[in-house]
Formats: C-alpha cells, structure tokens, sequence
C-alpha cells in the first residue's frame, strides 16, 4: 500500500520575485507536481529560479474536478505544491475548495507561509484599530455590492478589500454612500511593484482622486476602510448632517459651517468636508 503523499500550499510573490521564501523555493523544486491558478503566468515565476516541474491547471472553475486528480496522484504516494498567481492560495484566490476536499480525504496539508497582498498592505498603512475583517472582492454587480456593504455598515473593525481596476471607481464610490463620506479610506495599488503606492483621504474625496489620475486607477488594489464609529459618535455625525443640510439651504458654507461647529461642538475641518461633500451631492 502507498503512502499518501503531502499537500503543500505555498505562498508566491505578489509581485516583486524576490518575496519568495528559501522554504517555499525548496518546496517546489522537490515536490513531485505544482497545482497552479494559471499554468503559464507560474512558468515565468519556476523559469526565473530554474524550477523544471510538471504543471496542473487549477482554477475557479475546475476546482472539484482537479482535486479528484490530485487525490489520485497524492494516494500514488507524490507530493504536490498548490500555488496561485500571486500571494497566498485559498485567500480570495483559487485554493481552498481543492484543500477542502483532500483534507476530507485524509491527506495532509501543510502551509508554506509566504506573501500576502491583505498583511503587506495593513502593515504599511498606519492604521491602528484592533483587529480587522478580510472581505476580499465584492460582488460585480452595484446592487449586491451595496447590500454587501449595507451588511458591513457597522463592522467595528477594519475592513480590507481587494478590488481590479476596471470597478475600483464604482466601488470606492459605492463605499462612501453606503459607509458614509467621512471615514477614511487607505487605497494601495500594486503592492511590492515598480509602482507601489498608498494614498489615505476621506472616502468621499476617493474616486474623485481617482479619477484625477488615469494612472491611479491602474493595477490590483488593497482597500483599507477604517471601523464604523462608536454608536453614540454615529448618531452625532448623522444629527451635525441634518443641521448642515439645514443651514446650507439658507447660507454661505463657510458661514454654515460656522454655525454648525458652535451648535454641535464638533470639529471644523470635519464639518467643513461634509458640507463640501453635502454642496457637491446636491450639484
């Protein structure tokens, strides 16, 4: 009888090829298959370290069928890396319905700890609640992505998303209705890239800087949006939103404005954002 062989899950680069550990390198070089997202796109990653191994395709729509393959091989007594594209298999990524499976099946499974779009972005981003709640890609089409984001209105965690380029401006602007314009919003693009960047504002000033740019909009994108507020520090934004409205039909910003921070006692400047962003909604 053969001894059932190891499912290896291991992290690869998000980006720049030399954020691949010494242990990961060893694991592909010495397993018997590599299980990858996208068959081509890896071969450049082994290529680059002269890593000659054979390939499976496993991705987002033959997952099931792929696992049975793997269950034969690994029941033949071969070990097998499971990679991705980019970062950590099974987070957000193709993965985890393939590990699901062999672990029911009896085979073990060992991380290999490794890159990872959601901690690099997190780690370089300042932010500094407790805690944080990955959600990774929201729904494509606006009214699932509002009812997601309905559902997280509230979440006193961070919140982390990943998002592509084609609907990063959809999405930011959907952020700000649902969460509201005033929390702050962390946008990193191209993570470990030539291009890395971050840019922190208000969510209600995120797709406008967006759009500034055409080059902003470019690339793979982490999200960071900073906890809900307390409840009771809620309930005051919502009450120095209704005296703005107030005072803005019937006066000057800055004069509303004005008169806003001596009835609500609240911060200047963060009135005077919400009665821009209050000008620019009715415009």
């Amino acid at each position: 009888m053969n001894h059932i062989g190891t499912l290896y899950v291991v992290a690869t680069p998000i980006g720049n090829l030399q954020d691949i550990t010494l242990r990961a390198l060893e694991t592909l070089k010495t397993v018997d298959l590599i299980a990858a997202e996208d068959t081509r796109h890896s071969g450049g990653l082994l290529a680059h370290y002269a890593i000659q191994k054979k390939l499976l395709a496993v991705h987002e729509h033959n997952e099931h069928r792929s696992a049975e393959i793997l269950l034969e091989r690994l029941q033949a007594g071969q070990s097998v890396a499971l990679i991705t594209d980019a970062g950590t298999p099974g987070i957000s990524d193709p993965g985890a319905v393939v590990v699901d499976i062999l672990r029911e099946a009896g085979v073990t499974v060992v991380p290999v700890p490794g890159a990872s779009a959601v901690i690099a972005a997190l780690s370089a981003s300042g932010i500094t609640e407790n805690g944080f709640r990955f959600v990774g890609f929201l729904p494509a089409s606006g009214s699932q992505r509002k009812k997601q984001l309905q559902a997280l209105e509230h979440e006193p965690t961070t919140l982390v998303f990943y998002e592509a380029p084609h609907r990063v401006l959809e999405s930011v602007q959907d952020m700000a209705a649902v969460l509201g314009p005033l929390r702050r919003i962390t946008i990193a693009r191209e993570l470990t890239k030539t291009f890395e960047s971050f840019h922190r504002c208000p969510l209600g000033e995120a797709h406008d800087w967006l759009l500034a740019d055409a080059n902003r909009q470019r690339g793979e994108f982490v999200l960071l949006v900073e906890a809900a507020p307390p409840a009771e520090d809620d309930a005051d934004a919502r009450e120095a939103e209704r005296i703005l409205r107030l005072l803005l039909a019937d006066l000057p910003l800055k004069q509303a404005v004005k008169l806003a921070v001596d009835i609500t006692g609240g911060k200047k400047n963060a009135l005077y954002q919400l009665a821009l962003q209050l000008n620019d909604a009715q415009d």
